[in-house]
């Protein structure tokens, strides 16, 4: 490819709406363009890496028995409506009628295209184990698409489905797609990719695992205890909190005027978080019904186990003068009966809390919920945080870090195959249903979050396994017949030679096309300059600048297969086996 001809363009200046370095390199690299919010077209560079990433997951999928298969973008609501997930889905799911008014929907996720798929062929036990993967566009409604591809509208994965007749056979197979997740993670480049426990959200099932590449840009929060390694998804960490126990004390009724936040609190009282009670506000999406969340003061909901306590989607509540709740003051103690009341178990063995009294700039004092709010029962809404109780080991250990998600996996049970009536006879003739694993991994995701983490200030650091190109020859001075002689016969002989190369041959200075080179972010740079012309040599460089020499023309091609070999060892060298 000669990159006169590539189409796109590379320019210097950032873009004033892409918020992370990622996206930023990316647009002004020419690698993708803004279609509309969340959606990108690709330009050759991105569709090359993004060929090549698809390229390692088949080869990985295909060495633990996958079976490549493809499911369509739009597919008939009844199905979604068999698996009970057509109504539960909130509006992240896109519906639509064809011309002939049936319901249809845009595929955000296939657990129903792939039991509709195979459910007449699992007919048998002999069937069994298998699975089936795709490599497919899939539309999700995001409602904060973000960061370029990493979090968007329309993307491609690859997501896969295996089905089986007994637990320890999942389990089994659980593990060799978690050691194939490894091994695609390694071999992208980014071998550093932690695996933490998360919550399996609208997918079901008991059983999950978030792959994770820890950088400050990612959405998701980790808690992670250097103790032990345990590591999870903050979603799904559980929030311990142990409190000494505290005597009773009288109740009595303050007037608070100024007084609305837990800070607020402290300071007049001058107590700690212990003292304190938190009330958070939330809405059923559905009715409207309003949920209020007592906490200890110094800690967050965790939005996703309520939800998933809930069993339905909620939302903050906003707080306004005619609302039923007192904003700033509202309690556990003679809470209205029109609201639902629910108790973290951060409040345990607290005797004695000030809390909202549900009179608009009032707190009560003295607290008591085993005695004044009925012992009420208690359960984990709250977010682990930083310095709080390790689950695995009870140590006071946890630390939180950011990450992004690059790959998920599933063991959903049988959710799907007894919602959609998929059975097989076993070996004593009894009807089952299969019991599925699910597998999934964003392909432009994966290729942002690697361009996240390995660049300089100048752009991509492309590992030389999903590379657009392994090797960009610049041509400095090609209007002199000997630079462009040799720079044309080594872009020849590279191409022979079976070496990914694109060739800068055009007539701009050194500094735009080395710019350019550092955008593209291809591993191996070979310099033609009269300079080096004239003592018969050229310059290799590596993006990284790790490598930099000068070797002889006659002996240029010999040297840049064996560079790419050794960059390519180095990636196997951090693959598991």
């Amino acid at each position: 490819m000669k990159l006169e001809k590539m189409v796109g363009e590379r320019f210097k200046e950032k873009p004033s709406d892409c918020v992370v370095e990622s996206h930023s390199l990316m647009v002004r690299g020419g690698y993708m363009k803004f279609v509309a919010s969340g959606i990108f077209s690709q330009f050759p560079p991105l569709k090359r890496i993004c060929r090549k990433i698809e390229q390692i997951i088949r080869e990985e999928m295909d060495a633990i028995d996958g079976q490549e298969v493809l499911f369509p973008v739009v597919l008939p609501s009844s199905l979604w409506e068999e698996s009970g997930r057509y109504h539960d889905v909130g509006s992240e799911l896109m519906r639509m009628q064809d011309r002939n008014k049936t319901p249809m929907v845009l595929g955000m996720t296939h657990e129903e295209a792939a039991v509709h798929l195979v459910r007449e062929y699992g007919q048998s036990y002999t069937k069994y184990p298998f699975m089936i993967y795709q490599i497919q566009t899939k539309f999700r409604d995001e409602g904060r698409p973000r960061a370029g591809l990493i979090r968007t509208r329309e993307f491609t994965m690859k997501d896969a489905y295996s089905f089986h007749t007994s637990q320890e056979d999942l389990e089994e197979y659980y593990e060799k797609c978690f050691r194939a997740y490894e091994r695609i993670f390694a071999r992208a480049g980014i071998g550093e990719v932690i695996s933490v426990a998360s919550d399996p959200g609208m997918m079901g099932g008991s059983v999950s695992h978030e792959f994770m590449l820890l950088t400050p840009i990612g959405e998701d929060t980790i808690a992670i205890c250097p103790e032990c390694g345990y590591k999870a998804n903050q979603e799904a960490a559980e929030s311990i909190v142990i409190n000494k126990p505290t005597g009773e004390e009288e109740l009595k009724l303050v007037s608070t005027p100024n007084e609305a936040t837990i800070d607020d609190i402290r300071k007049l009282f001058g107590v700690g978080y212990e003292k304190t009670c938190k009330a958070v506000v939330y809405k059923k999406n559905k009715t409207g019904d309003l949920i209020v969340v007592f906490l200890r003061g110094d800690l967050e909901v965790n939005e996703t186990k309520l939800r998933n306590y809930i069993g339905e989607d909620i939302s903050p509540a906003t707080m306004t003068d005619d609302s039923i709740l007192p904003a700033g003051s509202i309690g556990p103690y003679k809470l209205t009966d029109k609201v639902t009341a629910l108790f973290d178990s951060s409040l345990k063995n607290l005797g004695s809390l000030i809390c909202g009294a549900n009179i608009k700039g009032h707190h009560y004092t003295g607290v008591s919920l085993s005695r004044d709010c009925g012992n009420p029962d208690m359960h984990d809404f709250a977010k682990i945080k930083e310095g709080g109780i390790c689950p695995e080991c009870g140590k006071a250990a946890i630390s939180i870090s950011r990450g992004i998600e690059v790959g998920n996996i599933f063991q959903l049970g049988t959710k799907y195959t007894e919602a959609m009536s998929m059975q097989y006879i076993d070996q004593d003739g009894e009807l089952k249903y299969p019991i599925m694993g699910c597998y999934g991994i964003g392909v432009g995701r994966l290729a942002a979050s690697v361009c996240e983490v390995s660049r300089d200030e100048y752009g991509p650091i492309w590992p030389i396994t999903i590379a657009p190109w392994q090797v960009h020859i610049c041509a400095l001075r090609a209007d002199e017949p000997q630079v462009r002689e040799y720079a044309d016969k080594l872009y020849n002989e590279l191409q022979r030679e079976k070496i990914e190369v694109i060739y800068d041959d055009r007539s701009v200075s050194a500094g735009v096309m080395f710019s350019d080179a550092d955008l593209l972010g291809v591993p191996i740079r070979v310099i033609v300059s009269p300079r080096n012309i004239k003592e018969s040599c050229v310059e290799i460089v590596t993006r990284d600048k790790r490598v930099n020499m000068k070797v002889e023309t006659d002996h240029c091609a010999e040297q840049v297969k064996a560079l790419i070999a050794k960059l390519t060892a180095e990636i196997e060298e951090g693959i598991s086996t």
